[in-house]
């Protein structure tokens, strides 16, 4: 298998049950088996999210008891050697046609690290919803950066320089600004789907958490490039007249949720995973859990 195998996968899984098996059988469905050595970290999980990861043929599944992302990451690491390693989100979905395509640039020595073009479907989203990710997606800073897709490809070198800054909360930001935009490279033949929270509650609760993995990464001196300025707003407004009406809704959507990040940043609560259930068609309310 060691000849065939073009690239790792490491897939984090808390209690992912309704959404891992078909992320697995997308990535896999459409490539030779083989291809990719996968390593599911189910981490901390409750349900069946190990047995149903174990359905899939091609995976590997790994058990450990701390409800941890940053440990998960960690585990899978240092269960596959090969490279390049992809690490993927268990709750989004992107063929193995595209992770090859995604990797490479990163074969062929031109880029450290990629990710995929991001396709964030909101029908049945809340009009808030869809109004906060019409603004968000038109960032510059989201449209270049890594974070936010779910999927980030690294080379050798590439991973151990994110290794530097692993166990921040905004794992991807942290994957993002390790390298200069001329390091890394969104690879738009390659397509991810990450579903958005479907409620107006879950998207606060969703930025709360990013807000404070955010704070965190500016107190560590992490974040260069990714913070979204009033005129950049200004500047988005003016020249795309239809998102004038949205940018009250993103900047208020913001404000909510860097004022309820304020109690988990000075507290140095950077563990405390606030994950919203919508996103993940789930009809329960949403849970909060350490990870």
């Amino acid at each position: 298998m060691a000849k065939r195998v073009t690239a790792s996968v490491v897939i984090p899984a808390h209690n992912e049950a309704q959404v891992v098996e078909a992320t697995l059988r997308t990535l896999l469905g459409d490539v030779v088996p083989g291809t990719f050595d996968v390593v599911v970290v189910c981490n901390g999980c409750s349900d069946d999210t190990a047995d149903r990861a174990r359905s899939v043929a091609g995976v590997r599944v790994v058990e450990i008891a701390e409800p941890s992302k940053a440990r998960a990451t960690v585990v899978g690491n240092r269960a596959t050697t090969v490279f390049p390693r992809v690490h993927l989100d268990a709750d989004v979905a992107i063929t193995g046609a595209d992770v090859l395509r995604l990797v490479e640039p990163i074969r062929a020595g031109t880029a450290l690290a990629t990710g995929p073009r991001r396709v964030v479907p909101t029908d049945g989203c809340s009009w808030v919803v869809r109004a906060y990710y019409r603004v968000w997606q038109s960032l510059p800073e989201v449209r270049s950066g890594l974070f936010g897709r779910g999927v980030v490809a690294l080379s050798a070198a590439g991973q151990a320089r994110v290794d530097l800054r692993a166990g921040m909360m905004n794992d991807d930001l942290a994957m993002s600004e390790a390298f200069l935009p001329t390091e890394r490279q969104v690879v738009t033949e390659a397509t991810v789907v990450v579903h958005p929270p479907r409620t107006t509650a879950d998207l606060v609760l969703r930025r709360t958490r990013v807000a404070t993995g955010n704070t965190q990464a500016a107190d560590l001196g992490v974040r260069r490039t990714s913070a979204t300025s009033l005129t950049t707003l200004a500047a988005l407004a003016v020249r795309d007249p239809r998102l004038a009406l949205r940018v009250p809704v993103f900047l208020a959507v913001g404000l909510v949720a860097r004022r309820r990040s304020r109690r988990a940043v000075r507290a140095g609560d950077y563990t405390t995973w606030l994950r919203d259930e919508s996103s993940r068609l789930r009809t329960e309310r949403p849970q909060t859990s350490s990870r």
